[in-house]
């Protein structure tokens, strides 16, 4: 719900818990610290905005702030000292510089995508609680050892910057389980094999929109030429939370067929907007997405819908066929990288389907990292079994056992004592 500037002045927000404004501000409103008390949520996207004042640390129970799409230059060191932020903002200001000490120590969950970073501090180790960090389409060239210290960092998107090199350090961070580092300098590409055919534009007239995320929109279209229907991806051409729309083009590619990914049946040309497009199968509508995203109280976990329910069968089913397309995925040289409940779909078979490759990475499976990226992946399939394991509601104690040994080896400490996804593939064909 987005408030206006005339409630928050006339006194009618006192108490409140959250506030939206977006009406074209270009300073912060004084009004906004009466509500110091209540204040836990402050959005303040798509506005004009370009610093904070000193006063804005006087909000005690402030837990979230969202400042994207303002005119930041710098990262307001300010708010290191509001005692209760958890989850910062930024996305798509021009911020260049964030300064030592600049971040809150209680800090969850950082998004400074789409500005122009050069460089982060070195306290950036400081802040231990860090789970989430979105730094996606900057100028970083390089990442602070500092960051070491992130043992709770779970979930990392450093894909479009300047990197010349992947930190071996960042694939033995403990938590580590969904990062993409493609569309940097330091980034490995491979020679698609077995490239699309591409077939023109006009040989699609478009039915319905099916959806639309980060990267591109999908419409349901008849396919002319073969007269029958498809699913069209048109990508935005912009750099997302993830990375770059190109990457995510040419992965999906690469990833070649399976029984559990979306058929791709070739490349759009000549697009009236020059975007890209790739023309998939269109999926049976009996699918639909095993989970949702993760919300501000999860983190980097999914949520479910209360109707989520499963047996040990249909658990297996999914288990098997996820760790089977991961493991061809990795013997390719793709990171998911988001490998999460709400980027499968699912029937009432069973039969699942892994989608979005938005953050996906390739890597160059002979080089001394390529174990550990695979097994930092590894607990994000951990997570999933656990998630699904909790929706499990004909459960005993002995099939439980069997399903949280397999999570606890999946989400060891030391990542390299972790098993491969061919090797989690041999042991679920020994459950039933």
């Amino acid at each position: 719900m987005t408030h206006s500037l005339e409630e928050l002045k006339s006194g009618k927000l006192i108490g409140a818990k959250r506030l939206k404004l977006a009406c074209g501000l270009e300073e912060f409103p004084e009004e906004i610290i009466h509500l110091k008390e209540t204040l836990e949520v402050l959005d303040l996207s798509d506005n004009n905005l370009s610093k904070l004042p000193d006063n804005i640390s006087q909000l005690k129970k402030l837990r979230i702030l969202f400042f994207a799409n303002n005119n930041f230059i710098e990262f307001p060191v300010i708010l290191a000292k509001c005692p209760s932020l958890s989850m910062i903002g930024f996305k798509s200001n021009q911020i260049k510089t964030v300064s030592e000490n600049a971040f809150p120590l209680t800090l969850k969950w950082l998004i400074l995508t789409n500005n122009k970073i050069e460089k982060l501090p070195k306290s950036i180790g400081d802040c231990i609680l860090l789970q989430k960090c979105a730094l996606a389409g900057n100028l970083l060239k390089d990442l602070p050892t500092q960051m070491e210290n992130c043992v709770n960092l779970e979930l990392l998107r450093v894909s479009a910057n300047k990197l010349t090199a992947i930190p071996t350090w960042l694939f033995n961070l403990p938590k580590l389980s969904w990062i993409a580092f493609g569309g940097n300098p330091a980034s490995y590409q491979i020679q698609i094999k077995n490239d699309l055919n591409t077939y023109d534009w006009k040989g699609f007239t478009i039915k319905e929109l099916l959806g639309e995320g980060a990267s591109g929109v999908i419409s349901k279209a008849h396919w002319d030429f073969k007269n029958k229907d498809v699913a069209i991806k048109i990508f935005k051409g912009n750099v997302t939370s993830d990375g770059l729309p190109e990457d995510e083009m040419e992965i999906s590619i690469a990833a070649g067929g399976s029984n559990n990914l979306i058929p791709i049946l070739g490349k759009i040309k000549n697009h009236p907007n020059k975007k890209n497009g790739l023309i998939m199968k269109l999926i049976s509508a009996t699918y639909t997405n095993l989970g949702n995203p993760p919300s501000l109280e999860t983190c980097t976990r999914d949520t479910f819908d209360e109707k989520s329910v499963f047996n040990f069968h249909e658990l297996l089913k999914i288990a098997k066929s996820i760790a089977s397309v991961c493991s061809q995925l990795h013997q390719k040289g793709i990171n998911h990288g988001d490998l999460y409940a709400h980027n499968i779909l699912v029937n009432e078979k069973a039969e699942c389907l892994l989608g979005d490759f938005g953050a996906a990475s390739f890597y160059d499976t002979n080089s001394e990292l390529s174990t550990t990226i695979e097994r930092v992946e590894v607990r994000a399939f951990a997570c999933l079994l656990e998630d699904l394991l909790n929706l499990v509601h004909d459960t005993t104690d002995e099939a439980s056992k069997k399903w949280q040994n397999l999570i606890a080896d999946c989400t060891k400490l030391e990542v390299k004592f972790r098993p491969s996804f061919s090797e989690i593939l041999e042991l679920l064909n020994t459950f039933s």
